[in-house]
């Protein structure tokens, strides 16, 4: 099969090769599957560079999440709808095997059907940011209906989909955005309040939209300057989410001012949820299969893109220049 492999760490498009290789072989408690369409996400980019908290051993291939069709079961694989020949599931690759190539495998507990409101593209793009988006906005802020949220990179693949999670929940949404192009897919994806950071001063604005009082809830996969503006325009109790540092920038918070304006700072790894709580992660894909299914969230799909342009969409992911999903369609 072909596949795209890593053998040094470097830029995504230096450094990944597509190859032919073996077919992968499914071990204990794993299933191995079709590629139907493997979605582009930040961390394919840091594991390519050797900057993700997960390195595994040269050589690999990168790809975090996938929708792909069952073909066989490891030794010890319970028999379920999600593990069945045939089944068309959405989960993450097993690594040395990642999703961008013809075929993977999948640790068989992470495999989920995929919902059939979303075609294959869609539904490669829902596991990982929709996840984290929901568990962000409601199980470590507990966003209400009526509250502001406030989403950097709001055009972005985490950023609409928190920004769509959070119009489904009932609170008012202020995108952050950089550029014209990016201000449209925002107030696309259903954005109240649009600011472009290039030409606008976010917190003013922030504070012009809610009236003085400030976002209850900031969503922030960015870091660094997007963060600083993010805790001048904080509402009392409100509470910042960490979700990652696009940015490049990792921001010292300054717990003093957490304590003088009763804000709260959560940080959020999703990936620890399948390891600590792997019931909440199923109840959460039930929770996105059902808003998916009426309608109120849809992964933004930007490019389909065939396999052996893969490389140049992982560096352009990286390089903050895409908006909404890139996903691979073998």
């Amino acid at each position: 099969m072909k596949a795209w492999r890593v053998h040094t760490n470097g830029e995504p498009r230096d450094v990944m090769r597509l190859e032919d290789i073996p077919d992968p072989e499914p071990g204990p408690g794993e299933l191995l599957v079709r590629v139907r369409a493997a979605n582009v996400n930040f961390p394919d980019a840091l594991m390519c560079r050797g900057e993700y908290q997960v390195r595994p051993a040269f050589p690999f291939t990168p790809g975090v999440e996938l929708c792909g069709e069952v073909l066989a079961a490891g030794e010890g694989v319970p028999e379920s709808e999600a593990t069945r020949v045939g089944a068309r599931v959405i989960a993450q690759p097993v690594q040395p095997a990642g999703a961008f190539g013809e075929r993977s495998v999948v640790g068989a507990a992470s495999a989920r059907t995929a919902p059939e409101a979303l075609d294959d593209a869609e539904a490669a793009a829902l596991h990982v940011g929709y996840q984290t988006g929901w568990f962000g906005l409601h199980r470590r802020a507990r966003l209400q209906p009526g509250e502001t949220l406030l989403v950097h990179a709001a055009a972005g693949g985490v950023g609409s989909a928190a920004v769509q999670l959070g119009k489904a929940a009932g609170a008012r949404v202020i995108g952050v955005v950089g550029g014209k192009a990016k201000a449209e897919t925002a107030r696309e994806m259903g954005c109240d309040v649009v600011v472009d950071r290039r030409e606008d001063d976010i917190v003013a604005a922030v504070k012009e939209a809610t009236d003085g009082r400030g976002a209850d809830v900031v969503y922030d996969p960015v870091g660094g300057d997007a963060y600083a503006k993010s805790v001048k325009c904080i509402a009392f109790e409100g509470r910042i989410i960490i979700v990652g540092f696009a940015g490049g920038a990792i921001p010292t918070p300054g717990l003093n001012h957490a304590l003088i304006k009763n804000y709260a700072i959560l940080g959020l790894h999703w990936g620890l949820y399948n390891a600590k709580d792997p019931a909440a992660v199923q109840a959460c894909h039930e929770e996105l299969s059902g808003l998916a299914a009426d309608g109120a969230i849809k992964p933004l799909i930007s490019e389909r893109l065939p396999l052996d342009e893969a490389a140049d969409a992982v560096q352009r992911v990286f390089d903050g220049i895409t908006t909404g999903r890139v996903v691979i369609q073998p």
